[in-house]
């Protein structure tokens, strides 16, 4: 009981006084349950999902405890487990494998609060035969010294691949994800300050990632590259730098980079506050653009990633993406080509989808007040009103799927196709 009492005043729900909260037994009773699952050894602990605990209504100050000790948890687990592949600078998943250097930054000075900045870093190159490619990424990591951000960690990562679609092949994603969880806890890096850059091969990269990945970063860069396929919609919320070379027409770059940003003046034009960008094709120029394109570094610098914007706009060509932001498509329903638009006004959240699928809305109180009535309307229809409770079980579920301590939600909402 003692035990109990203690939890439930740490949580600032218990105590004397007419002023004081009121206690709320059920949620200390689930955040005494997570503790037990936290101690048992990973290995032999239950699924979270399937725990009575996790499916308890939160309070708010429960919730936020209960964040805590999931990200703590995860944490301890990556410090344990992945040193070893940082240590060595090559994360494998499956067959394929990322190599990478790291060049720090301001690193005599003390870090920002919230951690440092990353800069992902993609050298050029294509299909060729790998020692090409091997020079193209030596090329990239000695760019780190022209282009000088002022704090933070600049990695170029070695392609795992030596195909002509270098940096948009389905492996990378995934590779991605755990590199920049790794140097979230390992290095100190601030989730919401990850940019990705790259140039030639790896401007077609960002080109393509910037997108597909778009709540990861908090702004993109490219240098001399290629869209090919690649849609800019699901930049709204991505600052997004387009530079080429006024004589590189290998491909038509400078021309299509010319286009790309047309279509993000149109698509900022009619969206107010999104799809922040800039364009330049330097005058006399080739592909090489002898490092004027450096001006994009202190332009991302100014920006940090929102992880949960007031507007969100997602087209899921990939099947490898299943979340954006607070939004989620269940996995047996999810199909490519699938298109939604998502805004959040005070309790109200409104959506516009194509594809016809079902959709996952998700929430916290760092987006609106979870102890107030919800509205979602599809159209002019409301498909739901209501409380949503915060639970444990949603927590560790996000947790779980990202790996991001700033895309965890406490509650979610289902919404019928």
């Amino acid at each position: 009981m003692r035990a109990f009492l203690l939890l439930l005043a740490g949580l600032g729900l218990a105590g004397a006084g007419a002023a004081e909260p009121t206690p709320d037994p059920a949620a200390a009773h689930a955040l005494a349950g997570l503790t037990s699952w936290l101690a048992t050894p990973r290995a032999q602990r239950p699924a979270v999902g399937d725990a009575a605990f996790a499916k308890v209504p939160l309070t708010k100050a429960a919730a936020v405890r209960a964040g805590e000790l999931l990200w703590a948890d995860h944490a301890a687990f990556l410090r344990a487990t992945r040193a070893d592949e940082l240590k060595a600078k090559a994360i494998r998943i499956g067959e394929h494998e990322l190599k990478f250097e790291v060049v720090p930054f301001g690193k005599n000075a003390a870090a920002p609060a919230g951690g440092r900045s990353l800069f992902l870093s993609l050298h050029g190159g294509g299909g060729a035969p790998a020692e090409v490619n091997d020079s193209q990424w030596r090329n990239q990591i000695a760019l780190a010294q022209g282009y000088r951000p002022q704090e933070g960690l600049y990695v170029a990562p070695r392609a795992p691949t030596n195909s002509w679609k270098l940096w948009h092949e389905d492996h990378l994603d995934a590779l991605f994800d755990r590199l920049i969880a790794d140097l979230v806890v390992l290095e100190n890096v601030n989730p919401n300050r990850v940019y990705v850059l790259g140039y030639s091969a790896g401007g077609d990269g960002v080109y393509q990632l910037g997108p597909r990945m778009a709540d990861r970063w908090a702004a993109a860069s490219m240098m001399a590259g290629h869209p090919n396929s690649a849609s800019p919609l699901n930049l709204r919320n991505v600052p997004f730098a387009i530079q080429a070379g006024a004589n590189d027409a290998a491909y038509r770059r400078n021309q299509v980079a010319a286009e790309w940003g047309k279509k993000l003046d149109a698509l900022q034009a009619g969206d107010a506050g999104g799809y922040t960008h800039f364009t330049e094709v330097h005058e006399g120029k080739g592909h090489w653009m002898d490092l004027e394109d450096k001006k994009a570094i202190p332009w991302m610098e100014k920006f940090t990633r929102n992880p949960r914007p007031e507007r969100v706009v997602w087209r899921r060509d990939s099947a490898l993406h299943f979340s954006s932001y607070w939004l989620a498509l269940p996995r047996a329903t999810a199909g490519a080509g699938q298109e939604i638009r998502a805004e959040r006004r005070g309790q109200t959240i409104t959506l516009a989808t194509t594809g016809g699928a079902a959709l996952l809305v998700r929430l916290s109180d760092a987006m609106l007040d979870l102890d107030a009535p919800v509205t979602v309307q599809a159209g002019e229809k409301t498909v739901f009103t209501g409380r949503t409770p915060r639970t444990i079980g949603t927590l560790a579920r996000t947790l779980a799927e990202r790996g991001d301590r700033e895309l965890m939600f406490s509650a979610e909402i289902a919404v019928p196709p």
